[in-house]
């Protein structure tokens, strides 16, 4: 298929009507909110200084209450209550690993649901948030991918994932101090559920909200971005985020790749991998990161090894190992330690990075690969129930 061609998804961004009531400011750019603003009033000549002064205070503050924001005045304050709301997505439910790892259940607009996990490390923590409801591209050997695609998140919605984390770890700083430099959310990684560049303008405008330097201010460099390869928006995302880049490999023929990631049928090995080359040049990227997941006698062989390092020559990157996270019907077995130790070697001696991912999560099904909203997990079981039973 021509790689040119237009990128097309029978999914819309929901709500497909506004709701009545106040405007949510979450998600909105600066100029959509400096649009905002003067469209209930603000001058002109003030309105760039108003979204400043709201925009810290929701966004490096973490305030909600429109009474707290003390450098505006009184009377502007109350036309800000009674025409604008500071809202995030509600969270479900809220489950803590014995590793320590979190993960949200956070139901959006709609009724619909998606998973975030908080990765805790020794002198940081990750946040994994996703960017669909569902994913269309049905990789075989992922949970999230059994779940029929529902909808793309708005930018509020991807940003209020951010902003529900920092809630639950307690980091916004106190008004009037000093904030720290240590933080627990400290990276940002676009893995939850969805294919991150079927949704490219959403997740670019939380993306670029997340890194504003007087809100979250977190470092382009902190947020990493994962595809399963749409070549077209991989130069794009270079160019209007200028985030770390990931991409979910898993093989390095394009039969095998074929059947794990299905989109490589449309964008096959050397397409991606041109994309790819260009990717660092055009954002001044440090490494590209191949995700690769360990399959028992799928993927994981040394000839696998060898073909891996032969495909990436030229490009600068680091190999992420994973051994496969097993779930409930889960049609593949994770590769033993001897085997990945030994494909990891034969990538060491080859000169690349090749760290093996600790699995994290496991027990509360919050690991790579197992994310799947609960509700999902039930219907598809009502309907199996209802199935077996004739109904």
């Amino acid at each position: 298929m021509d790689a040119k061609a237009p990128i097309t998804q029978d999914v819309l961004t929901i709500p497909r009507k506004l709701p009545e009531g106040p405007q949510n400011l979450i998600g909105l750019s600066r100029d959509q909110m400096r649009d905002a603003l003067i469209a209930v009033g603000t001058a002109e000549k003030q309105a760039k200084m108003r979204v400043g002064q709201i925009w810290q205070w929701i966004y490096h503050w973490g305030v909600r209450d429109f009474s707290a924001m003390t450098n505006l005045s009184k009377d502007y304050r109350a036309m800000l209550a009674e025409t604008f709301v500071i809202a995030l997505p509600e969270v479900v439910t809220r489950q803590v690993s014995d590793d320590g790892t979190r993960k949200y259940l956070v139901r959006i607009a709609g009724g619909h649901e998606v998973e975030v996990v908080y990765i805790p490390e020794t002198d940081r923590g990750t946040l994994c948030i996703s960017s669909q409801v569902g994913c269309t591209l049905t990789c075989s050997f992922c949970h999230t991918g059994t779940q029929k695609l529902v909808r793309n998140l708005t930018a509020a919605e991807i940003i209020g994932q951010v902003m529900i984390a920092r809630d639950d770890l307690d980091e916004w700083p106190e008004p009037g101090t000093r904030t720290e430099d240590t933080r627990l959310l400290s990276n940002i990684v676009l893995m939850g559920m969805g294919e991150p560049l079927y949704n490219f303008e959403n997740v670019r405008d939380a993306m670029k909200i997340a890194m504003d330097p007087e809100g979250i201010s977190l470092s382009r460099r902190r947020i990493t971005l994962s595809t399963s390869g749409v070549v077209p928006e991989i130069a794009r995302t270079a160019q209007e985020i200028g985030c770390q880049l990931a991409v979910s490999f898993h093989a390095t023929t394009n039969d095998v790749r074929d059947r794990l990631v299905p989109i490589n049928k449309r964008w096959p090995i050397s397409d991606l991998l041109d994309a790819l080359r260009e990717y660092p040049k055009v954002s001044n990227s440090e490494r590209i990161t191949f995700e690769y997941v360990m399959l028992d006698g799928v993927n994981d062989s040394d000839e696998d090894a060898h073909r891996l390092i032969k495909l990436i020559e030229g490009i600068p990157a680091k190999i992420n190992l994973i051994p496969f996270n097993e779930w409930p019907g889960a049609p593949y077995k994770r590769s033993s330690n001897n085997r990945i130790r030994k494909f990891s070697e034969i990538i060491y001696q080859a000169g690349y990075a090749s760290p093996v991912r600790k699995p994290r999560g496991e027990d509360i099904m919050a690991a790579c690969g197992q994310l799947k909203s609960a509700t999902e997990r039930a219907r598809k079981s009502k309907a199996q129930i209802a199935q077996e039973a004739g109904l």
